[in-house]
């Protein structure tokens, strides 16, 4: 298979980094390296805004290194880019030869629009969130844009950032309560200016970049947060207000021992979270999601669809199932086949379910569970339960909330209601009873569908009604060709649905006849 490794340079006002992907023919792409080094170019800007040599000395060298590295690697192809702190250069043009006759480095700096366009390219590409405001603090410039059903809508660059903001306003190594509220009442003076953030409505606001990457990192240490994975954490608008509090009101040595919080940041970090919990209570919006994916995954999703002559993928979830489809060998026929079999069980038992669960989500994660279901086998058919638990609730799947995702590696896992109470008692603070019950009989309906295709033949051709009689409930299952192993397993899991809805079920293995 055709494959090209494509490297993207990031020159950033805080922060230049490196990430090398492996993208092939089909797609699909896998990150190799992603690193950085601390450069804070914007302030090495001096009165005349140019960019001093010692700025463009470290610069330089951060660079030198990336090459090395990239060469090493071979790296076919390399997207280079510039935001704020280049774009406010005014000697930009003399850098840009410079490292183009020096390294060979070419590098294309962003316009405040193209930086706002690929925050938001990252966004609609990687969660299924299809209304929403993006910010994306850096250190000299916040990007805001507003989308509609996934169309970019509005857009605007800020000029300031974490690092600015720090650097005029708080004069000592602590912020006073009169700095941090001149930082608060200059920030919604520059969102009074734009009247469209008013009149755009949205509950959800995604935090792009370090700023909102470590705000989140914070909330998550201090609850205690079991799930892995930050990509499509959520804070609601309180949540994010304490957190920001309590920023505000540590020291810098306290802020730099804090878990969460890069030691790299701890200065500038209170600025920018202010900025965050500015901008929701001014938007309204309910809820802060952290998007781990940025500008240079945009940069990324243009490549990958530059061939396919679109910037989206049509369904965010589907095209991340499709990746992991490839990277655990998942037969999508027997997916499909699965699914199919755990949809007609749910419309079969559904009346029986012993919580109110709508007929939508049910479905739905039904097919997700499908698409994953076992997925542990991969690594060990023996531990198949606990490994694809582990799993699920250790990965980000692009387009699952954390919820979904959690949903799913309770389902897709499934043994028996005690293993279920097991893998979850590390979440019963993010799991009710009642959907931990609604879980419990969405799993044991895909547990008895895998029973019916475990030998993966599709022998399976058709459920029949359910019918009562004196005892129990008998199911009628058509087959064709010898069936025995499904036949034993289903007659051996049917326990697990029996038990969670209260009734017997009788299976009626019948062959087919056309």
């Amino acid at each position: 298979m055709n494959m090209k490794r494509f490297a993207i340079i990031d020159i950033g006002s805080n922060s230049i980094r490196l990430v090398i992907t492996e993208l092939d023919s089909q797609g699909r792409f896998k990150e190799l390296h992603n690193v950085k080094k601390v450069a804070r170019l914007s302030t090495h800007l001096n009165e005349a805004d140019e960019l001093t040599e010692t700025g463009i000395n470290r610069l330089i060298e951060t660079l030198l290194s990336f090459k090395e590295m990239m060469n090493f690697h071979e790296v076919a192809q390399i997207a280079t880019v510039g935001t704020q702190a280049l774009r406010q250069a005014e000697n930009q043009q003399a850098i840009v030869e410079l490292i183009s006759d020096m390294l060979g480095i070419n590098i294309r700096i962003l316009s405040e629009y193209e930086e706002a366009y690929y925050g938001y390219l990252a966004v609609v590409n990687s969660t299924a969130i299809e209304t929403g405001f993006t910010i994306d603090i850096g250190g000299g410039s916040t990007e805001v844009t507003y989308y509609e059903n996934r169309e970019l809508k509005h857009y605007h660059s800020f000029p300031f950032g974490a690092i600015t903001l720090q650097s005029e306003f708080i004069k000592g190594e602590e912020a006073s309560k009169d700095e941090l509220e001149s930082i608060k009442e200059y920030v919604l003076g520059q969102f009074r200016e734009h009247p469209w953030l008013k009149d755009c409505k949205s509950q959800h606001v995604i935090g792009i970049g370090g700023s909102a990457r470590n705000v989140s990192l914070v909330h998550q240490h201090q609850r205690e947060y079991p799930l892995g994975g930050l990509h499509q954490y959520e804070m609601s608008a309180e949540e994010l207000h304490d957190t920001e509090a309590l920023l505000s009101h540590l020291s810098l040595s306290e802020r730099q021992s804090l878990d969460g919080l890069s030691k790299d940041r701890a200065d500038i970090i209170v600025p920018a979270a202010i900025v965050m919990t500015t901008f929701l209570e001014y938007t309204e919006a309910d809820t802060f999601v952290m998007s781990r994916r940025g500008l240079r995954d945009g940069l990324l999703y243009e490549e990958m669809l530059r061939p396919m002559e679109t910037d989206r993928f049509p369904v965010v979830v589907e095209e991340s199932f499709h990746q992991l489809s490839h990277d655990y060998d998942i037969n999508l026929f027997h997916v499909t086949y699965i699914t199919t079999l755990a949809s007609k069980l749910y419309h079969l038992f559904k009346d029986f379910c012993p919580v109110d669960l709508e007929e939508s989500e049910a479905l739905t994660l039904l097919k997700y569970s499908a698409k994953v279901l076992y997925i542990g086998e991969f690594i060990n058919k023996e531990a198949s339960s606990q490994n694809t638990f582990y799993l699920l609730t250790n990965m980000t799947v692009d387009g699952l909330s954390h919820k979904e995702r959690l949903a799913t590696a309770c389902i897709s896992s499934f043994k028996s209601k005690s293993a279920l109470i097991r893998y979850t008692l590390p979440y019963k603070k993010l799991i009710t009873k009642k959907q931990l019950k609604s879980y419990e009989f969405l799993g044991s309906l895909m547990k008895l569908a895998y029973s019916l295709n475990k030998t993966g033949r599709h022998l399976i051709c058709e459920l029949g009604e359910l019918k009562e009689n004196s005892s129990s409930y008998v199911l009628t299952v058509y087959y064709k060709h010898d069936c025995s192993f499904e036949q034993e397993y289903a007659l051996k899991h049917k326990k697990h649905l029996e038990r969670v809805i209260n009734k017997n079920i009788k299976l009626k293995f019948v062959p087919f006849e056309l």
